[in-house]
């Protein structure tokens, strides 16, 4: 039996694919819980179209976050912190105040996007990385000064 997968299976395939099943594991668990449609000439065609129509909106979402990865690229973040004994900080830096921190300056983003493996917590300039699109991504510099 032939099927159109309407959402990602493990070990199938993924979703929009056009998989072979065998006729009672499409019947009886693919086609009720609608994870996959027949692949007739209509559903393959409407398959195509959408697939078209996701291309295009990702294009238009790429282009835009690369349009804000330019702005954005050129900014620095200043933070002042309390600061201990061999330049550490009382508490850390964390995404969240790095999007407020821009929020101040007029660049709203969202603070999911900013990646920080760890939490800032010494004194200096660190570079973070904000994940705008799948493919797109801007540095920013965060300085970070004693208090």
């Amino acid at each position: 039996m032939k099927l159109i997968l309407r959402e990602d299976i493990d070990g199938l395939g993924k979703s929009g694919e056009l998989v072979t099943v065998k006729d009672g594991f499409g019947r009886n668990y693919l086609l009720p819980r609608k994870k996959a449609v027949l692949a007739s000439e209509q559903n393959l065609r409407q398959l195509e179209h959408e697939k078209a129509v996701i291309t295009a909106r990702n294009a238009k979402l790429k282009g835009a976050a690369e349009a804000t990865a330019k702005k954005i690229g050129n900014l620095k973040v200043t933070l002042k912190r309390k600061v201990g004994e061999q330049d550490k900080l009382f508490g850390s830096v964390t995404a969240l105040d790095i999007a407020e921190a821009l929020a101040s300056q007029g660049q709203q983003v969202d603070r999911r996007g900013l990646h920080l493996p760890e939490p800032i917590k010494t004194v200096g300039t660190h570079e973070v990385e904000l994940r705008l699109h799948r493919e797109v991504t801007a540095k920013i510099k965060v300085e970070v000064v004693a208090e």
